[in-house]
């Protein structure tokens, strides 16, 4: 890689969080010429073009990606994940045989630590998270997460030694433009419709899915969800080893048996992890995230006792059923990053015999809200809507049987309406089973203002007495 860098021509696309890291590691790498280009326009771009004008070596396009940037003299495109792939950018770069690569792919051939990659349609967050506490228990250091959880893995490759790790959330967007990125171990956590609109098919959404395991060979691990007909079908394609994570007994892996998450490993005794009982984040989901944390941290040399110790102990992060407050009896859960349907069907099913009021819509992506409108009915007492989506949403909610929703303008009006609708005993959940762009900046964006404006309800003048449970 470092050939195609050192006092070459690059141009970098999207100026995002990663776009801006990738441009800092190409900075120190040695770059001739950075060109960066983004559609966003100069006044939506203040913070950094205040920072690339620093570099005399960087030169700023703002307002579009015209496809004249790419020429004969370009060694190298750096593609920041989100952005469209059917750019006439990129097409000129195929014609020009200029290599488009991702950001992660930039920072993969300058970290020497071991890698461990993660992805799957829901569960990457957490998982990442729940991985990089583990190896820290079990005195792995140092650890650090990166990637798709908002910490460029660009921003880590000076930070991270030989001796260390680092645990990666990994988004189809990143994998698509892959080249010799291989972890030692690669986690594949689950599949569903997602990003339709950005792959063009769920078949290619997968494909770029499964890239993931392309460079891997023997000697590095695959972890399977041997429940997901979809991911287990991978098996037999791997040259790495592979290990199962199951809701039922698997071999090699990590699955349940007699009410405990248990470690199977080949010949061995099975290993007792940590009873399901014990597992300290909610819903079923989140014992799939247990068991697939487990093997992944397994892999990398964890023991099972630190993996139980993190399991009984570990926090929701936030944007992932974040409880937010408890005002009047009603709890407030931010699950902003709930930004497909399968995610808000596994949210609503966290809180079994709780009546909810759901804050759902967002940016369309292409999905089918089929399934999660039939879930309405028997899990959601009232169903607020907004965005773009808000009326594809209420029409697969009254083609389900289910007409009591309200539809609102922004955040601020559909908090409202929760807090007045909801009794004592019942959940106010934002969990929103879209993207957040069309309204917000990102999903963290979305959620910050629901904590926010709900905090806010606490010292309001009615108030309704607000007593809050923490957070």
């Amino acid at each position: 890689m470092i050939d195609l860098i050192r006092g070459q021509e690059v141009l970098v696309v999207g100026l995002a969080r990663s776009g801006m890291s990738a441009v800092e590691l190409l900075i120190r790498s040695g770059a001739a010429k950075i060109t960066v280009t983004d559609q966003k326009k100069p006044d939506q771009l203040e913070a950094e073009m205040a920072w690339l004008k620093r570099y005399p070596s960087v030169a700023i396009v703002t307002g579009g990606n015209p496809p004249e940037l790419v020429t004969g003299e370009l060694s190298l495109i750096i593609k920041s994940p989100g952005v469209p792939p059917n750019l006439e950018l990129f097409r000129r770069a195929v014609e020009l045989e200029v290599p488009v690569l991702s950001e992660v792919e930039l920072a993969y051939s300058f970290i020497k630590a071991p890698l461990i990659g993660v992805t799957g349609t829901n569960g990457k967050t957490t998982v990442t998270a729940l991985v990089t506490a583990m190896l820290r228990e079990a005195r792995i250091e140092p650890v650090v997460s990166a990637g798709n959880i908002g910490n460029p893995l660009t921003g880590i490759t000076n930070k991270i030694s030989a001796q260390g790790a680092v645990v990666a959330e990994l988004s189809s967007f990143q994998l698509e433009n892959i080249r010799d990125f291989r972890p030692a171990v690669a986690v594949f956590l689950n599949f569903a419709e997602d990003h339709i609109d950005y792959h063009g098919s769920i078949e290619k959404y997968f494909q770029a899915k499964a890239r993931i395991f392309e460079n891997q060979s023997e000697g590095d691990y695959a972890v399977l969800n041997a429940g997901d007909q979809k991911v287990a079908s991978l098996s037999d394609q791997l040259k790495a080893a592979v290990i199962w994570f199951d809701r039922a007994p698997v071999n090699p892996g990590v699955g349940l048996e007699n009410g405990r998450i248990t470690l199977y490993n080949g010949k061995e005794e099975p290993l007792e992890i940590c009873p399901v009982s014990e597992v300290s984040l909610p819903g079923a989901h989140n014992l799939e995230n247990a068991l697939a944390a487990a093997a992944a941290a397994w892999a990398l040399g964890a023991d099972p006792a630190s993996i139980g110790a993190v399991l009984r102990s570990f926090r929701a992060i936030e944007h992932r059923l974040e409880h937010v407050a408890t005002i009047d009896g009603v709890e407030y859960i931010n699950d902003s990053k709930g930004t497909n349907p399968g995610a808000t069907i596994k949210a609503l099913l966290s809180f079994p015999g709780k009546n909810k009021i759901l804050i759902a819509g967002g940016m369309d992506k292409g999905s089918d809200f089929t399934a999660f409108a039939s879930l309405l009915p028997a899990e959601v007492r009232l169903l607020v809507l907004l965005g773009e989506t808000k009326d594809q949403l209420a029409g697969a909610a009254e083609r389900a049987g289910f007409s009591s929703y309200i539809k609102v303008e922004s955040l601020e009006e559909a908090v409202a309406i929760a807090h007045r609708e909801a009794k004592s005993g019942e959940i106010v959940l934002l969990s929103p089973a879209c993207a957040s762009w069309d309204m917000f900046v990102d999903f963290e964006a979305r959620g910050n203002l629901f904590k926010h404006l709900v905090r806010g309800l606490q010292s309001t003048p009615d108030g309704r007495g607000g007593r809050t449970g923490g957070q």
